[in-house]
């Protein structure tokens, strides 16, 4: 039987996460992430371009909602439907629609940079503030979106190869214990 010390210890923790709902080191990560999103944000908006980042957040938000979340809804769709035929569509669908996201991700992320290589605005702007040839961004881009897709492709062979594999191994030792079975009599 836990003694008094033990009961009170047990009780000042239910508090706490009755209080909270999470231990103590959560509580510390999010303090963490909220006083580093603040000093990220009071260094974003100095300087006076705060009006830039509330037209940037809107329009990506609007961006997103109106032509983004579409697009990839149906080109999803356009996926599942391709696949629908076959035993095997959803583990399918997940291997395109995984290097799809995340190269839509980072085209998002570099729009700029891709779509203005040719010496645009945004690729001189970059050019001055880093140092760096902005004109690489477009071929960077489709060959990482290349990786992606043929890693995820080698990816799905393995998945696909693997267990047929497994099998053929499982028929060749029942047939092998069968052969023995059968000369042993």
């Amino acid at each position: 039987m836990p003694g008094r010390a033990a009961l009170v210890r047990g009780w000042r923790r239910l508090r706490r996460r009755r209080w909270y709902g999470e231990g103590p080191l959560h509580l510390v990560l999010m303090l963490g992430s909220l006083a580093l999103t603040g000093y990220a944000g009071v260094r974003l908006l100095a300087g006076g371009r705060w009006p830039l980042v509330v037209v940037w957040f809107v329009g990506a938000a609007l961006l997103h909602d109106l032509v983004l979340l579409p697009l990839y809804a149906c080109a999803d769709r356009a996926v599942v439907r391709c696949t629908a035929g076959t035993a095997r569509h959803r583990p399918w669908t997940a291997f395109v629609r995984v290097p799809a996201a995340l190269s839509g991700l980072l085209l998002l992320v570099w729009f700029p940079l891709i779509a203005y290589a040719a010496g645009g605005r945004w690729a001189v702007h970059y050019e001055a503030a880093t140092g760096l040839p902005a004109g690489v961004f477009l071929g960077r881009w489709l060959l990482i979106t290349a990786g992606l897709f043929a890693g995820s492709a080698l990816w799905l062979l393995c998945r696909t190869v693997q267990p047929r594999r497994a099998v053929g191994r499982l028929r060749r030792r029942r047939r092998a214990t069968k052969q023995r079975a059968a000369d042993g009599d």
